[in-house]
């Protein structure tokens, strides 16, 4: 398998040549980062068996959340917490798109338009919930963030997994519907363009390109939620491409698998930096939130959710949100005992670590 580390290690330099005056401050820092992830330049945490107190030492993660090896105790964090606040509906994931004359935009101005994509797109869910004459409510969303193609392009869209009932907004009655069909995929098309393009009249910011009238918004049923939140809990963390999707590295370009929208296995060749600078394109600015929660689901609503649960039939104990998943133990390999971690964040030449450890 090859390792991100090594890459980045291997074709920095011809990113910095090729890239050097487009690379963000945010780039940068997960290069660096991700470039000592679990390497011999990597910290130490020490580890010592309960049972036989060997010891061992092992590299730190990095935790950035682009790096592959990284967040997977965090994203199942989220997978549980998600899971949890299910209810007996059924789920519609609606995915909102930038057309293609926005994205230069929208690099440029990544902040700015990736909370709009969020706002504009739930105020847009939030007005056609209240309008719906099978719903007349509030509703909830999860949605999540994503900038790529499977081919990893650039290309920013948000997905909302969105429960098929709402609250009165007067009455705290609930509604529900039922069947394939929850709003009218054009029509919500329609009111999106409308607020993006009132909202970038409102800013100091220009289009070149001329925009199109006719926009893309998709609303497809997906059961009762959970798998299509595991879908979108898998790029959530750990960047945008597995490391075992990296199939070849040689004479200075790099080739990586992925799957088309039809689910047919397609190989990408690029040359080293281009390679990097592809995944970097997706390094959200630093402090940008790439999951929310809004409507009943958002965390100031636990009351709410309670609530529903409750008309529903599906109570789960309050905790049950708050509870967090064990994270992996480490195994002895002397005698198969559990090991306690016992200092962390340690360099490799520290004097403090024991005589008695494995590499």
């Amino acid at each position: 398998m090859m390792l991100l580390s090594q890459l980045i290690t291997e074709y920095e330099q011809d990113l910095v040549d090729a890239h050097g005056h487009e690379l963000l401050p945010s780039h940068l820092k997960a290069m660096s980062t991700m470039k000592h992830c679990r390497t011999d330049g990597s910290l130490l945490m020490v580890a010592e068996c309960e049972q036989c107190q060997h010891h061992a030492f092992y590299p730190h993660s990095c935790g950035h959340r682009s790096c592959p090896h990284c967040q997977h105790f965090d994203c199942q964090q989220w997978l549980e917490r998600q899971r949890a606040k299910l209810l007996p509906v059924d789920y519609f994931m609606i995915t909102f798109t930038l057309p293609a004359q926005l994205r230069s935009m929208a690099w440029l101005n990544q902040k700015w338009v990736y909370s709009l994509l969020f706002s504009l797109a739930w105020e847009t869910l939030k007005a056609f919930g209240l309008k719906d004459p099978k719903l007349l409510g509030n509703i909830g969303a999860t949605a999540v963030l994503h900038t790529n193609t499977r081919a990893l392009d650039f290309h920013p869209h948000v997905h909302f997994i969105v429960p098929a009932g709402a609250i009165g907004k007067k009455q705290t009655l609930w509604r529900k519907k039922d069947g394939n069909f929850l709003f009218h995929q054009a029509s919500l098309a329609k009111v999106f363009h409308a607020k993006w393009i009132e909202a970038i009249k409102e800013s100091d910011l220009s289009v070149k390109e001329t925009i199109p009238s006719q926009w893309v918004v998709n609303c497809q049923h997906v059961g009762h939620g959970n798998k299509a939140l595991t879908y979108l809990g898998k790029y959530l963390y750990r960047g945008v491409l597995p490391e075992k999707n990296i199939i070849h590295n040689q004479d200075g370009k790099v080739t990586f698998a992925y799957k088309d929208n039809g689910g047919v296995r397609r190989i990408r060749t690029l040359p080293g930096g281009e390679f990097l600078w592809l995944l970097l394109k997706h390094v959200l600015p630093r402090g940008f939130r790439r999951s929310r929660d809004y409507g009943f689901l958002h965390g100031n609503s636990k009351k709410m959710l309670n609530f529903l649960r409750y008309v529903l039939r599906c109570l789960v104990p309050p905790k049950k949100l708050d509870e967090k998943p064990e994270r992996a133990t480490f195994i002895c390999n002397k005698c198969g005992g559990v090991m306690r971690v016992m200092a962390t964040r340690l360099s490799a030449d520290t004097n403090l670590l024991p005589v008695d450890v494995d590499t």
